[in-house]
């Protein structure tokens, strides 16, 4: 079993090598240019979309704001207090620059995701949306190889960072603060599980909309409670971030020092794992909006990179910054903790952190369950649906108990396999990309496309 795992995390390394991650942000450069900037153009309109009134007009399974919330939902959790802290401790405060540049650019490819799943989504024989990368890379490239390579990667890679791992995570978390034991979380966790996914992806974005503003929110304010309770070093902390992203950061109390190199590469990484832009998983829960443009969805989507990212994962690191925890030595949800545990009175930092690990995950495994059902489906039509959802959360249960470490490798070495054939399908497609946007934004100007329905 070592030798098997020794050999996935020499694959994993691999493939999420230096040529994947300039890959995926070369995707997000190309894309910004040819779409004229759309993420800094019409962010704000965006953001109306999202939070605004629902859609009146188009097919669809649920509304913008729950395509968004769901996408959110698998998104928004352990990478944005995990990943943050993992990528500051190892290559220094100024790894929060390059995340927000890499998020930056990921917006324009959310879009494009977004964009190209609406356009090529598809009615299943239940009357359900259908759509996502497999789709674009059938229909818009011509390609259903691409497309079924996709779905296998993505139905298996589901079970693993989607379902095990966060089911571990939530009962380690959960087990912290109430130990009673993994096995009696697990069954909490499969039966809460089993409650939600079998009723489809409306009770999923219904729990999804609940659930992911209220953790978020909690979160958050944990996090400014401690950046102002360190506020005399937040000016310091912010100019470290930008000043260390060009020049590196020097070894200090428990930090071994990083390379200008270092704090690129942990930044770029952490950041496209932390939002998810260009892995083709997103998109599928964009298809299902109800919209009559698949440009205003598009825009709703990249709102998800903004909010994962320059929002919650900014919070994360100036937190860390603020506190000055990073120089302890520690990573991961260590690392987190300790800078809460500094602006927080008594045990609060603990709990919060330890609390806000458990819905995070949960919330992944909603997500994740749709994701990967979508692919399956597209593999195998609709007869086997429920035999994956009891799958599902029978693995729920095996992830709350047991150990992960294979899981975790080859999961990232799925991951990397969904992210190649749809970063291939953006990069070819992107002429359509333009011609969409161009259609849409006269059609808004010259009164033809209603801008907020």
């Amino acid at each position: 079993m070592q030798t098997l795992n020794a050999g996935l995390a020499a694959v994993s390394g691999f493939m999420w090598g230096p040529w994947l991650l300039a890959l995926l942000l070369g995707t997000g450069v190309l894309l910004t240019f040819r779409l004229r900037g759309v993420q800094f153009r019409q962010l704000g309109y965006a953001l109306r979309l999202a939070f605004g009134r629902a859609e009146r007009y188009g097919d669809g399974d649920i509304s913008h704001l729950g395509a968004l919330m769901t996408a959110l939902a698998s998104t928004v959790g352990v990478g944005n207090i995990a990943g943050v802290a993992t990528a500051v401790a190892m290559g220094g405060p100024g790894a929060v620059f390059w995340m927000w540049i890499t998020a930056l650019f990921g917006m324009a490819t959310k879009y494009a995701e977004g964009l190209l799943a609406v356009r090529h989504r598809r009615i299943n024989g239940h009357g359900r949306i259908s759509g996502g990368p497999m789709f674009y890379l059938e229909d818009g490239l011509g390609q259903k190889w691409l497309g079924m390579c996709f779905a296998l990667a993505g139905a298996l890679a589901a079970f693993g960072i989607g379902n095990m791992v966060q089911a571990n995570t939530t009962a380690a978390a959960l087990n912290e603060v109430l130990p009673i034991g993994a096995i009696p979380v697990g069954l909490m966790l499969a039966f809460l599980t089993a409650m939600v996914i079998l009723g489809g992806i409306e009770r999923i974005a219904q729990v999804a909309i609940l659930l992911v503003p209220f953790m978020v929110l909690v979160y958050l304010l944990g996090a400014l409670v401690v950046i102002l309770s360190n506020l005399s070093h937040l000016g310091e902390g912010l100019l470290m971030i930008l000043n260390d992203a060009f020049t590196g950061t020097a070894a200090t109390g428990g930090f071994l020092g990083a390379s200008v190199a270092q704090t690129m590469r942990f930044g770029i990484a952490r950041g496209l794992f932390s939002n998810e832009s260009g892995l083709g998983s997103a998109p599928i829960a964009a298809a299902a909006a109800k919209t009559d443009q698949p440009a205003k969805q598009a825009l709703v989507s990249m709102t998800g990179t903004f909010l994962d990212t320059i929002v919650v994962c900014s919070i994360t690191g100036l937190a860390i910054a603020a506190s000055q925890a990073w120089t302890s030595g520690e990573t991961g949800v260590a690392l987190t903790m300790n800078a809460f545990a500094s602006g927080l009175p008594g045990q609060w930092g603990h709990w919060i952190i330890t609390l806000a690990v458990a819905p995070f995950a949960f919330s992944t495994i909603l997500g994740w369950c749709y994701y990967g059902e979508k692919c399956f489906e597209y593999l195998t039509g609709l007869d086997y649906i429920d035999y994956y959802r009891y799958a599902w959360v029978a693995a729920v249960f095996i992830g709350a108990v047991v150990k992960l470490d294979l899981v975790w490798n080859f999961s990232d070495i799925m991951n990397a396999l969904m992210a190649i054939p749809n970063l291939i399908g953006l990069i070819c497609l992107n002429g359509r990309l333009v011609q969409e946007i161009e259609r849409f934004e006269v059609g808004v100007r010259e009164g033809l496309i209603e801008k907020y329905s």
